[in-house]
């Protein structure tokens, strides 16, 4: 990895209540690349994915040991404010969930929280969050319009478009196109290369040619024997987890044999 390291796991365990979900990850993510986690469910990919945002604690009973750094510094430790944190890291999830409002108030919401508050900033905000997403084209003459009256595809590049008006650092996706047909899949996908010019992207998927077309490493995890917690078993550039990866495990899951 020769890039400047932009998420770093060291030796971190998590628990929801007394059941221990992950078993000490370690990795390092290079700023502005894609980084795909797969692995057959429940190996603990989504669990790490919101580890990275903080939203596992919104649940109750929840743990961690270990480290969590984004740029150096470790984003669980005391003073750390979970609301701006979660300003530098977007979400975007397995299921499009646009709010029953129009196209423009999906995007204006967000940065009405955070203080925006002058419509021609909003409204700049919006039309450049659209193009980041590759939907303005498409949308720019019914912004006013419902949001739930576009189509899955589109319901989920509006998704990305929220995420993006904050202005992230990180986005994280947990199977952005599993719920879409391939047209709309592949959309999405030639939209993560264009994005990771400007945003480190992390993005859970249970599809093997997805996570060879569109990532720069792959983090393989598995959960090793039944009640065990996850593990990271492999973590290399995708070329290499893909052709000749170094656990037999890896090639196991890769090729098909179990998973």
């Amino acid at each position: 990895m020769s890039g400047k390291v932009k998420v770093e796991f060291k030796n971190v365990s998590f628990y929801y209540s007394t059941f221990k979900a992950i078993e000490d990850v370690s990795f390092q993510l290079e700023k502005n690349r894609v980084t795909a986690f797969i692995g057959p469910s429940g190996c603990g990919k989504s669990t790490v994915l919101r580890i990275i945002n903080r939203t596992n604690e919104i649940l109750m009973n929840t743990r961690i040991e270990g480290e969590v750094l984004i740029d150096g510094v470790d984003i669980y430790k005391n003073g750390v404010d979970p609301v701006l944190l979660r300003k530098r890291v977007g979400m975007v999830f397995q299921k499009p969930n646009p709010f029953p409002k129009s196209i423009y108030e999906n995007l204006a919401l967000g940065p009405k929280i955070h203080g925006v508050k002058k419509k021609s900033n909003l409204d700049e905000i919006v039309e450049e969050s659209l193009v980041k997403a590759a939907l303005w084209g498409e949308v720019k003459n019914n912004l006013h319009k419902s949001a739930m009256q576009l189509s899955g595809g589109q319901q989920q590049r509006l998704c990305i478009a929220r995420a993006l008006t904050i202005k992230p650092e990180l986005l994280l996706m947990d199977e952005p196109c599993s719920a879409l047909d391939p047209i709309s899949t592949q959309k999405i996908e030639d939209l993560i290369d264009n994005l990771k010019k400007d945003y480190t992207i992390i993005m859970v998927t249970h599809n093997m040619q997805q996570a060879a077309r569109v990532s720069d490493y792959t983090a393989f995890f598995l959960v090793e024997e039944t009640g065990a917690p996850g593990r990271l078993i492999e973590f290399d550039d995708t070329s290499i987890i893909f052709t000749r990866p170094t656990q037999k495990k890896t090639e196991d899951y890769i090729t098909g044999r179990f998973g």
